[in-house]
């Protein structure tokens, strides 16, 4: 049995979910979601506003993590439509710099030209000093868009250059000088 496709998800006031063939639309405060249901899983909404998943054979490993998977892809979109999701990026390096105009991140970060990174749609951008924060109701989508910006200049281990997460932690290495010095 799936430890976690066995929970409900209670809807939250302000919350509504539609259960169709083969998806399940979540509409809330913030937006609509189109959550796609795996084949073997399906989905039933209750009278009491609780979203129940279910699969076919839950001895089966495979059918138990599309279980697992299908209940937290509904709970990631019933989340996201009440409180957005947010991923924040840091600029740490001489000269790095980052501003914003519209949808277009235009990027600063030691190339000989500056770097323009269009927003997808479902996604707003913030910046404020050289932190890049990111919104927006589709976790997925917040999570690729943060990772597709990181991977323009990813941190290096010796300087600890580029787009790093926020949260992230670079493991520094020491250089050639402190290798010479120790020996």
């Amino acid at each position: 049995m799936s430890r976690i496709g066995l929970k409900p998800i209670p809807l939250p006031q302000g919350v509504d979910a539609t259960v169709q063939a083969s998806s399940v639309v979540i509409k809330g405060p913030k937006g609509t979601l189109t959550v796609t249901i795996p084949p073997k899983a399906s989905v039933t909404l209750t009278p009491e506003r609780v979203l129940n998943v279910a699969v076919q054979h839950p001895d089966v490993v495979p059918e138990r993590a599309i279980w697992g998977l299908a209940r937290q892809l509904l709970n990631n979109a019933v989340q996201g439509v009440q409180k957005p999701y947010e991923k924040a990026l840091e600029f740490v390096g001489v000269g790095y710099k980052v501003s914003l105009a519209g949808k277009t991140v235009k990027m600063e970060v030691g190339f000989s030209h500056p770097v323009e990174f269009t927003l997808p749609d479902g996604i707003e951008g913030k910046i404020e000093k050289q932190v890049l924060t990111l919104t927006g109701i589709d976790k997925a989508l917040v999570g690729e868009t943060a990772a597709q910006i990181r991977r323009i200049r990813p941190p290096e281990p010796y300087k600890g250059k580029g787009i790093k997460y926020v949260t992230e932690t670079i493991r520094r290495k020491a250089g050639k000088t402190a290798k010479a010095a120790a020996a």
